[in-house]
């Protein structure tokens, strides 16, 4: 993913509100959300090269989520998956703290990369470069290719249209959130950041939906959860057009906490 919009308990009908862009090239091959044969429980698309996934949700409600943080300096050519750091939790029962305590000791063998994890209750973020587990409380949240609500132009920019769309008291509409996931709003050039791709990637990169000749956005997906604890997942995607290719929409009650 490269970039993820959250609500915390911020809508009065739904406790969390995910909204997330994955970003990727087009040749890489993947299936679009479905539940996994091999993990019956578990809602999410599926990278063919690696197994992974970049944004999943299970039965029980367990939810995560991963975008890569920007650093071609320090890339590391044969770094493990992170989608597997994904799906692997979705697939575990253990809490966001006792997962991440598995996670640490090995995060810098990973390239840089940020984490939601949690459950309907409680989201948790991490990242492998700040290496502190922090427990989101009630609020609004954009994630990009850098740390926690770092303020790049697109975060800005989509964190406004977000919080209009999910928590200003309007109805909600789950199109208005489709839509600002469309939107492709150039940043100007000085307030871009510098984050060690060519100036002309930059630009590519600084829109909420990317397109370019071999690598941009390939999915929107919204996920709900109500107070009552129904599940909407709905998803678009797309291979280097913006109309989509296929689209999806799953609902389903979480199964009781216990």
């Amino acid at each position: 993913m490269c970039l993820i919009l959250l609500a915390v308990q911020k809508n009065p009908e739904y406790k969390v509100i995910l909204a997330a862009n994955r970003d990727e090239y087009y040749e890489r091959p993947s299936e679009p959300p479905h539940f996994w044969k091999d993990v019956p429980q578990l809602l999410a698309g599926r990278d063919l090269v690696a197994g992974g996934t970049w944004l999943g949700i299970t039965r029980s409600g367990r939810i995560a989520a991963v975008t890569n943080y920007r650093d071609p300096a320090s890339l590391k050519p044969n770094a493990p998956s992170r989608g597997k750091v994904v799906s692997d939790f979705l697939a575990n029962d253990l809490d966001p703290p006792s997962y991440l305590e598995l996670i640490r000791p090995e995060k810098d063998r990973y390239n840089g990369f940020n984490l939601i994890l949690g459950d309907r209750d409680r989201i948790t973020w991490y990242s492998n470069r700040a290496d502190r587990v922090t427990l989101l409380p009630p609020g609004v949240y954009g994630l990009s290719n850098h740390l926690l609500d770092t303020p790049w132009p697109k975060v800005v920019h989509a964190k406004a249209l977000f919080e209009e769309a999910a928590c200003s008291g309007k109805d909600f509409s789950t199109e208005s959130v489709f839509r600002l996931l469309k939107d492709q709003t150039v940043a100007p050039d000085d307030r871009l950041p510098s984050t060690g791709v060519p100036l002309e990637w930059e630009r590519i990169l600084s829109p909420i939906f990317i397109t370019s000749p071999n690598y941009g956005t390939r999915s929107s997906t919204v996920i709900l959860i109500n107070q009552d604890d129904h599940v909407t997942f709905m998803d678009r995607t797309f291979n280097s057009h913006p109309e989509p290719v296929s689209t999806a929409t799953f609902e389903f009650d979480l199964e009781p906490s216990i």
